[in-house]
């Protein structure tokens, strides 16, 4: 059992890496099947969003960003934080607008929630309600005196 909790933050880290490099890939490259039309109310949002001119764009470099993140192991908290917006986003659209998505939304959810909790530690920080701002080092306050 110690072998499956050892591998699982690092099966759900590459799997929630590869979701968000694949599609937000996809949006760019276009080489997955277009899913059928979405409802209207769908339909109206996402275009209000792609007509925007950037906002889809935008969001789709931050997955495929977030993605490669994951993947290669490198600022995985930094990653889990620009995906969690957009995971929620994900998730209101399929619970409000296109229900039928709503298990898969769910998947990426869970993965994300697993991955926050697996790495704690490195949110602590920003959970505590008061805190101070990082002071400048003794070292470079003595030079900028100095150099005054």
């Amino acid at each position: 059992m110690s072998t499956i909790l050892r591998f699982a933050p690092v099966a759900a880290r590459v799997l929630l890496g590869l979701i968000f490099t694949v599609f937000g890939l996809n949006f760019f490259l276009h080489f997955l099947p277009q899913p059928p039309p979405p409802s209207p109310e769908a339909a109206s949002m996402l275009g209000g969003l792609m007509n925007s001119g950037y906002i889809m764009q935008v969001v789709k470099v931050v997955e495929v960003s977030a993605g490669l993140l994951l993947l290669a192991n490198f600022f995985v908290p930094l990653a889990l934080a620009l995906l969690a917006p957009i995971i929620v986003n994900i998730v209101a659209v399929h619970l409000l607008v296109v229900p039928s998505g709503l298990p898969i939304a769910l998947g990426v959810l869970a993965l994300e929630l697993y991955l926050a909790w697996s790495y704690r530690a490195a949110f602590a920080p920003m959970l505590r309600a008061k805190t101070e701002p990082a002071r400048a080092p003794a070292t470079a306050n003595a030079e900028l005196s100095h150099a005054a």
